[in-house]
């Protein structure tokens, strides 16, 4: 069961993500790469944010705590 608490501290932490991710999408078109290294780099962002939500999904629905990350 996911706590009030719990759950605000999910969506803090998709914020901040979501605040970093869209920095790193704002900063390679801000750079001008070439095209092919800037399509790459888009969608190597894109498949890290991908794999950050099904994550973060998936372990919101298997019931683990909103704060379990793998990395710490």
């Amino acid at each position: 069961m996911i706590t009030t608490s719990g759950l605000l501290a999910l969506i803090v932490q998709l914020v901040v993500a979501g605040l970093i991710f869209w920095l790193l999408y704002w900063f390679i078109g801000k750079v001008g790469l070439p095209e092919p290294f800037n399509k790459v780099a888009v969608v190597i962002v894109s498949l890290v944010v991908v794999i950050f939500l099904i994550d973060v999904l998936l372990n919101l629905s298997a019931g683990t705590p909103p704060t379990h990350w793998r990395w710490k």
